[in-house]
């Protein structure tokens, strides 16, 4: 596959629009961003307790 260039993001945001409308969009940037930051924060969490656990032993 080829990389997308100017037209085909256009093309995609607008498919975007006409799908989800402009004030639904904001809604679900904002859920994707925290579902990334709890994974974030969840995935740290796991290394912080194995680290904890180590030191323990």
């Amino acid at each position: 596959m080829s990389r997308l260039g100017p037209t085909e993001i256009i093309l995609i945001i607008a498919a975007l629009l006409l799908l989800f409308g402009g004030k639904k969009i904001p809604e679900l940037m904002k859920g994707l961003g925290s579902g990334l930051n709890e994974f974030k924060k969840a995935s740290k969490g796991e290394e912080n307790t194995t680290k904890k656990e180590e030191e323990e032993k």
